[in-house]
């Protein structure tokens, strides 16, 4: 793996980063500080940039449900016949969270809540992740509790989207945690129980070289633990298979980066892909947004292109 720059392209609180272009614009999403309403009193700070580097802030993008507090985790947006469909997790803390939607004719917002929790069932659900495959059908990925796990602990799981504000049929599992290096606490009480609790979480799909590429992110977001994994698979559902082993697409180092990841993939005009994803600054103040150029490898795995 490359060394990858430790210089952030925005110095803002802009955790868990999604970026989506539409036409020559790039529009940017993020958790924001401690996923609190931005000043403006609207959720996920978004920003917008003409290159991928330089990047102005617009406020807050979502209309948040009511006044009282609660934390917005992990925005994604997908444009799908003229609008545009913010996927969020709502909860007290980091408890309760579960999936909803929101939309606008913009992608500058204000996104207003459709009403609907996507996820009734779940005792903890976040980072939604919208993806449409080849056929026009679309899937939401995302993260879920799995205390049956052989490694207990938040895992990633799918469901076909039936429309763009209803889900279809049971949860389907992706990945669930497979090493040490995924530990996020041990001896972490957790519904009644104490675990060695695992996270995988941060999922995002893009299809390349015929195959189904899943990048995630595992560990403790909180510390140098956090990575970014990758499995691969010949269809949306599954099953995926991790080529390799660990935090292979990205890693903190000596001198480097400090807790990267909860990445997204962005290809501009040309055909280039992005990698955009968040790190500690120095200080471990803020997690800030990054953006580095990803190549395929002729075996067909992710490698940040930048050596800096």
């Amino acid at each position: 793996m490359s060394r990858v720059s430790v210089e952030p392209v925005h110095t803002g609180n802009f955790a868990d980063p999604f970026v989506l272009r539409v036409g020559e614009r790039y529009y940017a999403y993020g958790t924001g500080l401690d996923g609190q309403q931005e000043p403006g009193g609207r959720v996920f700070e978004v920003l917008s940039s003409d290159d991928l580097h330089t990047w102005h802030s617009h406020g807050g993008a979502l209309i948040p449900l009511s006044d009282e507090p609660r934390a917005y985790w992990a925005p994604e947006v997908a444009e799908f016949r003229g609008t545009f469909y913010l996927y969020y997790s709502v909860g007290v803390g980091d408890s309760g969270h579960h999936l909803r939607v929101a939309t606008s004719r913009t992608p500058l917002g204000p996104f207003t809540d459709q009403g609907v929790n996507l996820t009734p069932d779940e005792p903890f659900a976040i980072d939604p992740h919208p993806f449409q495959d080849e056929d026009g059908q679309w899937y939401l990925y995302y993260a879920r509790d799995d205390l049956a796990a052989d490694r207990v602990g938040t895992v990633l799981a799918v469901r076909r989207l039936e429309a763009m504000t209803r889900l279809d049929g049971p949860a389907v599992p992706v990945l669930a945690a497979s090493g040490d290096w995924q530990l996020y606490q041990r001896q972490r009480p957790m519904y009644g129980r104490v675990f060695d609790w695992h996270t995988l979480e941060g999922a995002f799909v893009v299809r390349r070289q015929g195959q189904y590429h899943l990048f995630y992110s595992g560990g403790a977001w909180t510390n140098e633990t956090y990575g970014v994994g990758h499995a691969v698979a010949d269809h949306p559902l599954g099953p995926w298979r991790e080529p390799q082993g660990g935090p292979v697409v990205l890693r903190s180092g000596p001198g480097g980066l400090r807790g990267p990841g909860h990445n997204s993939v962005v290809q501009d005009a040309h055909g280039q892909d992005y990698l955009v994803f968040h790190a500690w600054n120095p200080q471990g103040t803020q997690r800030e947004l990054h953006v580095e150029p990803l190549v395929w490898t002729a075996a067909g795995t992710p490698r940040v292109a930048t050596v800096g």
